[in-house]
């Protein structure tokens, strides 16, 4: 397929579809010349494509699908309505139009062309063309990006003030999450902030739920189900009036829904395991913004921890 021009079996001969500068003709313009066509289930699809055409170039089918709420089939058979074989032509002139936005061209919708207002670069960040390894790149890099548009300003200031406030902070997180729950135990150590971590239901960890009261802060992770141990966690955390925090991946977990505070972060990955990059920047940047409130006092903190 050439790169310069839609792939298109078929024209519409009643909407002509409008084209960006140098005869490159937009994909979202022509989704959007033509949405009035198209099934409600396709809409969901058009409207999903065109408001986030960067993700629409890097997720498959299955991906674009969950996030407009709708089939797969039904995200082939949009394909189809707009004249392509199928999802990966269509996904093709997605990241066409993507690379030429970030190459700092202007699209043209509804005839009127629009500077693009992403970063000028001379190539993109990531191959358009992608191997595995780059889709699973994109996909990381898309998914830190809807993070930190979707995160609230006061929910993260609220989580901050929680953590500096705290006299002790139980982060719970079993299986992968254990991991994250133990590297955000290291970052709060370092910053000499008593923390503990349950991440399995072992004598030690129940002693340390134990020890939940008002004075503690909860923090449970979790992505997709949570373990029932972290519910467990949030639960007891909730009847003993203690502080909550829930760090997940779904707006609908119960984990989120037992947090008096809930930062969600985004983890879609064509992998076969979730994606937890967006996680990991958003522990990284809770504890930075705990240091940031006093950086000089937790410099001799941390250099007085490291001397230990």
């Amino acid at each position: 397929m050439s790169n310069e021009t839609l792939p298109m079996k078929q024209a519409s001969s009643s909407t002509a579809a409008p084209e960006a500068p140098h005869g490159h003709q937009a994909l979202s313009a022509y989704i959007t010349a033509r949405f009035d066509e198209f099934s409600r289930s396709q809409k969901d699809v058009a409207q999903y494509i065109v408001d986030h055409l960067d993700e629409a170039a890097f997720q498959t089918a299955e991906e674009l699908a969950r996030r407009a709420s709708t089939s797969s089939s039904t995200v082939v058979r949009f394909s189809q309505a707009l004249g392509f074989e199928g999802f990966p032509e269509l996904q093709q002139a997605a990241r066409d139009e993507y690379r030429r936005q970030r190459a700092g061209g202007s699209v043209e919708m509804e005839g009127v062309a629009v500077a693009s207002t992403t970063t000028t670069s001379s190539t993109p960040l990531f191959s358009l063309d992608h191997t595995e390894f780059e889709s699973a790149l994109a996909s990381d890099h898309v998914n830190v990006e809807d993070t930190a548009h979707k995160l609230s300003r006061s929910d993260v200031e609220a989580a901050v003030d929680a953590i500096v406030t705290a006299e002790k902070v139980v982060i719970a997180g079993t299986d992968q999450m254990a991991f994250f729950a133990s590297y955000f135990r290291h970052l709060l150590m370092l910053l000499d902030l008593r923390s503990e971590v349950v991440a399995s239901p072992s004598q030690e960890s129940l002693g340390r739920l134990a020890r939940i009261d008002e004075n503690a802060l909860v923090i449970g992770l979790s992505a997709g189900r949570p373990h029932p141990l972290v519910t467990r966690t949030m639960k007891l955390a909730r009847h003993r009036k203690a502080k909550t925090i829930a760090i997940t991946d779904a707006t609908l977990s119960e984990v989120a829904r037992l947090a008096r505070i809930r930062l969600y972060y985004s983890s879609n990955t064509p992998a076969f395991v979730r994606s937890h990059t967006a996680l990991l920047s958003v522990i990284q940047a809770l504890a930075y913004g705990v240091y940031a409130r006093d950086a000089q006092q937790y410099d001799v903190r941390i250099k007085a921890f490291r001397l230990k």
